[in-house]
């Protein structure tokens, strides 16, 4: 009888043990998960058109999608689809005294994994927890396999700091529409776009669905649901 006893102690020390053993794997497969936050999530379609694309935390750049890339006189590289229409923008802000400047074209999923750890990072130095500092990542830096730029359909625009300021913004915001351009994520629409107002990035989607856009007051997501 006391051999039994014993025998059974083992075993439910051992399930014990293999119960603990399992629950910190999981927890440390979680937070792993968490840091380097692997979604199921699923590839964008073309359905639409390619210059309406939909790339958000829900739907990645698909692996099989091709760039048609080309170089701006700056460096930064664009989709070749895009370079008359914001030629054109270009050009008639600067005929009426506004001074605009690509700093962020084409990204691939590498730099746009350095940009977001480098984010993150920054919010971990600043005292945050990883899933504040996660959190907070989130909602200025595109997931790597989610972002616009690595369609090369979206620039990031800002002023030339020695000929304009922040009216550039105001001017891109009123107009953009006309030339295929709109404002990826607006102020008004954080709950539906998951990123924070950012008044410098611009998605090229053809002028007929921008200015449906404009006219409705829809951001990308609504327009393509």
């Amino acid at each position: 009888m006391m051999k039994k006893q014993r025998k059974k102690k083992e075993r439910n020390r051992f399930r014990v043990i293999l119960l603990i053993f399992l629950a910190v794997f999981t927890l440390t497969v979680a937070g792993d998960a968490l840091h380097k936050n692997e979604p199921f999530i699923k590839e964008a379609t073309m359905e639409n058109g390619r210059t309406l694309i939909l790339i958000n935390d829900e739907n990645r750049v698909p692996d099989n999608y091709e760039t048609r890339l080309m170089t701006l006189t700056n460096g930064e590289r664009i989709d070749s689809e895009i370079y008359p229409a914001l030629q054109k923008m270009f050009d008639d802000m600067r005929a009426e005294g506004y001074f605009p400047t690509v700093v962020s074209g084409y990204r691939d999923e590498k730099e746009q994994e350095r940009i977001f750890e480098d984010k993150y990072d920054a919010f971990r130095e600043q005292g945050y927890g990883r899933k504040e500092a996660r959190e907070l990542t989130e909602n200025w830096v595109a997931e790597p396999g989610t972002s616009e730029h690595e369609t090369g359909l979206a620039v990031d625009i800002n002023p030339d700091r020695e000929k304009s300021g922040d009216e550039v913004y105001r001017w891109l915001s009123e107009n953009s529409y006309k030339y295929g351009f709109i404002k990826r994520y607006p102020e008004d629409k954080t709950d539906i776009t998951g990123i924070a107002n950012e008044p410098w990035h611009y998605r090229y989607v053809g002028e007929a669905a921008a200015k449906e856009m404009k006219k409705k007051n829809l951001c990308l997501e609504e327009y393509i649901a």
